[in-house]
């Protein structure tokens, strides 16, 4: 298959696009920056520069490429320092990726007849906060109105509904971990700056890059619809999930934080995160697209990639 990415030099772009073209698939992957190309090329991809809030520079692109499919991998988490007491100037230019880039590339995919479109979404800490701590894809996502985290939940439900409509596939990526990805949590749990809060009681769910790559790379060629949680076979709490990774990591057990001093420090979102967080099922995406995990849990492979 030809198959477009969109966000090619992003942490799972660049682990996505080996996949498909290993699997033998002819790749056109996306970066804004004209000096990612050679990057590109190295993955095995032909590159070129787009801005995915330019409907023009998007159009052009899908255009030229041609292709049968369209990967939705553009965010712009990375950029910035990580900020959870200001969520939504963190995530300003993800959600307008998330909303105005989705239009963006379903106008261009519909207007030169691609038939299908995968996008990356969101499923770590942030299912719905009642009932049983681990939600399947029938459960619905935690909107968090009224706090910082809104108009990113937001965007999210204008991605997964967007792409729903067009027949597509949202495949909601757990807490992404691998390279480049947990640095900065690692370095502030190295300075114990990163305490568990409250008892810990919350869920997250997490997942590798590889994994979620490999899953994006199935659900390309199965032509999946519908929404799917690529997480691992392990969502947990955080009184568990990160005392291992600081053990992982050399660093000292990390400190005991009362709600009321993190909220001051960290905002409502840590709290929430950390005490009340839902974690998510992988049984669908095992199920329907047969993958099989490299790190069925994330002790294994915070265990492996702190080694």
């Amino acid at each position: 298959m030809r198959v477009f990415v969109a966000g090619g030099t992003g942490v799972v772009g660049r682990r996505l696009v080996p996949q498909l073209v290993a699997r033998g698939h002819q790749v056109t992957a996306t970066t804004s920056s004209a000096g990612k190309l050679d990057l590109l090329k190295q993955l095995g991809a032909d590159g070129v520069v787009m801005d995915g809030l330019d409907a023009i520079s998007v159009g052009e692109a899908v255009a030229a490429a041609r292709p049968d499919a369209i990967v939705h991998q553009m965010t712009a988490i990375s950029q910035g320092k990580a900020n959870l007491k200001h969520m939504d100037r963190w995530f300003a230019t993800t959600n307008r990726l998330r909303t105005e880039g989705t239009d963006h590339l379903l106008t261009a995919a519909e207007a030169t007849g691609v038939s299908h479109f995968v996008a990356q979404s969101y499923a770590n800490w942030n299912g719905i906060r009642e009932g049983g701590w681990v939600k399947t894809e029938d459960d619905p996502l935690e909107m968090l109105e009224g706090t910082v985290a809104y108009p990113v939940t937001k965007a999210i439900r204008h991605l997964e509904d967007a792409v729903f409509r067009a027949g597509g596939a949202a495949l909601r990526y757990g807490g992404l971990y691998g390279p480049g990805t947990t640095d900065e949590q690692v370095e502030l749990i190295r300075k114990r700056q990163f305490p568990l809060v409250g008892g810990g009681r919350g869920y997250a769910s997490w997942v590798h890059l590889d994994d979620a790559a490999s899953a994006t790379v199935l659900a390309v060629e199965q032509k999946a619809a519908g929404v799917y949680n690529i997480v691992d076979d392990e969502p947990a709490p955080a009184s568990e999930w990160l005392p291992y990774l600081a053990a992982s990591a050399g660093a000292k057990p990390p400190f005991k934080a009362p709600k009321w001093l993190a909220r001051l420090m960290a905002g409502d979102v840590a709290v929430t995160m950390m005490t009340e967080g839902r974690g998510f099922s992988n049984a669908k995406a095992k199920r329907e697209l047969g993958w099989e995990l490299r790190y069925p849990s994330w002790r294994q492979g915070f265990r492996e990639g702190l080694a």
